[in-house]
């Protein structure tokens, strides 16, 4: 078919047809992909290739990851990590009863069967404090937390009253920790009979068996508390609590998830445990 016939077919010039340049609209498209994966990233700095991927296919957009990494590649934008000063905050040398590590034989199928809970340092500029957590293990929400500058059992309480305060008494619900003294005290340890909850502990020395609370601290070191340089308690606070609730909880995809946030993981649950 003759370039004269196909313009007619298709009602357009000749010169138009010259004129046009499928390769123009390429650059646009390539522009503007460029420009999601950049706000992608500014938002969520410590997102890699499969993360921002996943949030692009998200927004509509038809993309592979090759495509994007190399696009990252080219920004600037792939993550490079640096290790950190360690302070210890766990204290297994205690003469507490120590629980055997319940959750390694559990197989999730809901939320509330498994909570999992650690603390960790951050840094100020002129001391540490420490944060206390509590997570749900299946959808890797975050349920309670405490700030403040003691290591004391009281922190750990005040993150997991949080925690039943907002999930209540659950039957059947198996909390686990690392062998901390603050974990094996005689207060957190009484509020978890109180509410008939089971109570596991990890083996001595052995950081996998919290892996799930141990990459949350990972994720938070790293995407928020590394990036920030908090000038007291209030600020950190403040930042700290931004993080968990809106931005972990309410916006950062996982991938064991399906890359959903652990909110809308738990939203999407609703219908299935309405129809059981």
């Amino acid at each position: 078919m003759t370039i004269l016939r196909m313009c007619e077919l298709g009602d357009i010039s000749r010169a138009g047809f010259y004129r046009f340049d499928p390769e123009a609209e390429q650059r646009e498209e390539e522009l503007d992909l460029r420009d999601a994966i950049q706000r992608i990233a500014l938002e969520f700095p410590c997102y890699g290739r499969p993360r921002i991927t996943a949030e692009l296919r998200r927004q509509g957009w038809a993309v592979n990851h090759k495509r994007v990494g190399r696009i990252m590649r080219e920004d600037n934008l792939l993550c490079i990590r640096r290790r950190k000063f360690v302070c210890c905050t766990t204290d297994s040398n205690h003469g507490l009863r120590v629980y055997p590590n319940l959750a390694k034989k559990m197989e999730l199928t809901g939320l509330d069967q498994l909570w999992v809970a650690d603390i960790t340092y951050i840094r100020l500029e002129t001391e540490f404090i420490y944060l206390a957590v509590v997570l749900d293990a299946f959808s890797r929400r975050v349920i309670g937390w405490a700030l403040g500058r003691t290591l004391e059992a009281s922190l750990a309480v005040q993150a997991l009253k949080m925690a039943f305060r907002r999930r209540g008494s659950v039957k059947g619900l198996t909390h686990h920790s690392d062998r901390g003294v603050q974990y094996a005290s005689k207060e957190y340890t009484d509020l978890l009979k109180e509410h008939g909850v089971q109570i596991s502990m990890s083996r001595k020395g052995n950081p996998y068996d919290n892996a799930k609370c141990e990459s949350f601290m990972k994720t938070l070191k790293y995407e928020e508390v590394y990036r920030q340089e908090y000038r007291d308690l209030a600020e950190a606070q403040a930042s700290v609590e931004k993080f968990i609730e809106k931005i972990y909880n309410g916006k950062r995809l996982h991938s064991a998830l399906g890359y959903c946030s652990p909110v809308e993981f738990e939203r999407s649950l609703v219908p299935l445990e309405q129809t059981a």
